[in-house]
């Protein structure tokens, strides 16, 4: 009898589970809102002419500021551990915030990284020093801009232009951004986060579609 009931325990525990897990409301699967409204972007002029915006897009912004060969590593570091994992996602986006004067290093930048990298997949937009700023603010971030309007942080906003990220991380309290000079940050916080907001969207989408269907 004793080893009757050890082995259902065994075969029961992995189903019990599974209805545990698949009958919650997904709580555990949405990455927190830190900041509900950041401001919108899409009067700002892109290098290839493109109207850029953060509704109804999955953002990754960047501040890389006017001196682009200091951010080398970062901009690969993003581009490896982050964009080459999900650039084919509909609706996802990098987007790289700079100043004006920035505008033909720009160009060159991509330019100089696309036989290693997505950089066609990369969105360039260009702002006054103020505008910038502006948009920085919006955040709500504790971060700053150097005097280059640089940060080595990266965001990740939501379709709804909500800044997401995390409310109990482990080593910083409330997350707002991602480090882009550490691998290590990008591969494990990062990585999981996009995996989280993403599902999160798949799943909102799975549900309408099933609503369709319902009512056909």
């Amino acid at each position: 009898m004793k080893k009757i009931f050890i082995v259902g325990v065994l075969f029961a525990l992995p189903i019990v589970a599974y209805l545990f897990f698949s009958s919650g409301k997904n709580n555990f699967a949405r990455l927190p809102v830190v900041t509900p409204k950041v401001q919108h972007i899409s009067g700002l002029e892109s290098l290839t002419g493109e109207k850029v915006a953060l509704e109804d897009n999955i953002t990754i912004l960047a501040f890389f500021g006017s001196d682009l060969q200091e951010i080398k590593g970062n901009t690969f570091n993003l581009d490896q551990e982050i964009l080459d994992k999900y650039y084919e996602f509909e609706d996802f986006q990098f987007v790289i915030l700079l100043p004006e004067e920035s505008r033909e290093k720009a160009a060159e930048f991509a330019k100089e990284f696309s036989a290693i990298s997505h950089s066609e997949e990369w969105k360039f937009l260009f702002a006054s020093p103020n505008e910038i700023q502006e948009v920085f603010n919006s955040l709500g971030s504790s971060y700053r801009l150097d005097e280059n309007n640089f940060s080595p942080y990266v965001f990740i906003i939501d379709k709804d232009a909500a800044l997401r990220g995390r409310k109990d991380d482990e080593d910083y309290g409330t997350l707002y951004g991602y480090d882009s000079r550490s691998v290590a940050e990008l591969n494990n916080k990062m990585n999981d986060d996009v995996k989280v907001i993403l599902a999160e969207y798949r799943l909102e989408l799975r549900k309408y579609n099933e609503g369709q269907t319902e009512e056909e």
